[in-house]
């Protein structure tokens, strides 16, 4: 039996989470509350900005055509972006 979308979308959520808990929040400090925070969950990259446009711009211009999912600092998943490379 194939995934379902909501299946695949759970397992996004969750590999940018292991990256996030693993990678992020051992370099967060305190002025990083509620920052964005993009996630290349697939290559175990991210980037932190309290800009969303420039945290997303940096990392696709750093991994062309990643899925991102995109959260806050100290908080829950802000959004999800998909489909963004080259057209930042």
């Amino acid at each position: 039996m194939s995934a379902s979308p909501d299946d695949h979308l759970a397992e996004e959520e969750r590999l940018a989470e292991e990256v996030y808990e693993r990678l992020v929040r051992p370099t967060l400090g305190p002025g990083d509350e509620g920052k964005y925070v993009a996630v290349a969950f697939e290559e175990g990259d991210f980037e932190v900005d309290s800009d969303d446009y420039a945290a997303t711009g940096r990392l696709l211009a750093r991994r062309p055509g990643a899925r991102l999912w995109l959260m806050r600092a100290g908080g829950l998943a802000a959004y999800r972006v998909r489909g963004l490379a080259g057209k930042l």
